[in-house]
């Protein structure tokens, strides 16, 4: 899971590992820095005890009223433990956290945990928790739960999976977010529980729903060039100022599509990275956007493994 690196920031603010004991150094302020509270239970001789005992910790140590930021790390075994306790444990601490405006759920990488083990649970309820969040990320998608709900104030989303099931998908979409501007999904594949099909994403295609979103990302999926196809008729493209379609299985035929469908030379910037293109597409997307001032990335062209499926494309992110 190479794009699934660690949180270096969130809300602008540098990731900042929560320790009980200092070497001596000051900690920054509480509204300094993205908090990140994490456990390594494989290791019974690091200090750390429980996710529960850390953060009570965190809230005794660091003024919990100025806290903007929280990064939820490594929270036990989350291969076998859901993310529901320590979403439980912060939305127990709402009266305390009065100014927390951006929360990420299962910082871990690799080492910790496959993206497509982490054990996910229901994350609205920070939402129904925190009025005041304008930011929610979310790294996993297996039982990744997110009813419908209605929030005035969140204006970005990421879900980063190996695999987004459809029902979370819906929900999202199916979600009054009148604030959203931002919205990355990473839908993954299907062996990896991403059962989400393009008429799935009809009612954020269709520039309704999330009428301030101007960033959208459909990442990271095995359907990308029927995704881009669809992206090149979609209304909601109109309203939108970055799109990243990177990660995925894109080849030739979806850029095709994507490029003779509607204008894209509105956009400041058009992510393909981690692609199937041939060189020729290349130049054609970069002589089509680059001269109206659309920053294109097409880094990472990647080669098909024989013995992957139909046409040996992958995924940058799955297991």
């Amino acid at each position: 899971m190479s794009d699934a690196d660690r949180l270096h920031e969130l809300l602008g603010l540098p990731a900042v590992d929560f320790r009980r004991e200092t070497d001596g150094t000051a900690r920054p302020a509480a509204d300094a820095a993205a908090w990140r509270i994490s456990v390594n239970p494989y290791d019974p001789d690091d200090g750390e005890g429980t996710w529960a005992e850390e953060f009570d910790a965190f809230l005794e140590a660091v003024d919990p009223s100025g806290v903007e930021a929280l990064i939820i790390g490594q929270w036990g075994e989350a291969y076998e433990e859901t993310s529901a306790c320590p979403i439980g444990l912060v939305v127990a601490a709402a009266d305390r956290l009065t100014s927390l405006r951006a929360v990420f759920v299962g910082d871990l990488v690799m080492e910790e945990a496959e993206i497509s083990w982490i054990e996910q649970s229901d994350v609205t309820v920070l939402l129904t928790a925190f009025p005041e969040l304008t930011h929610l990320g979310v790294r996993g998608g297996t039982d990744l739960e997110f009813p419908p709900v209605k929030h005035e104030s969140l204006q970005g989303i990421v879900v980063e999976s190996g695999g987004l099931p459809a029902a979370a998908l819906r929900g999202i979409l199916d979600s009054e977010l009148p604030a959203l501007e931002r919205l990355e999904l990473w839908l993954g594949v299907s062996a990896y529980g991403g059962d989400a099909v393009v008429p799935d994403l009809a009612p954020l295609l269709s520039g309704t729903r999330f009428p301030r979103l101007r960033h959208l990302g459909l990442c990271n999926s095995e359907l990308q060039n029927e995704i881009a196809a669809a992206i090149g008729s979609a209304p909601v493209v109109a309203q939108l100022r970055t799109l990243d379609l990177s990660n995925g299985t894109l080849g030739d035929e979806g850029a095709a599509a994507l490029l003779e469908g509607q204008p894209l030379t509105h956009l400041t910037s058009l992510d393909l990275h981690h692609h199937f293109l041939t060189e020729p597409m290349e130049r054609r997307i970069s002589e089509a956007l680059e001269p109206h001032g659309v920053s294109v990335d097409l880094s990472g062209r990647c080669e098909p493994w024989d013995g992957l499926g139909a046409e040996g494309r992958y995924t940058a992110v799955a297991e």
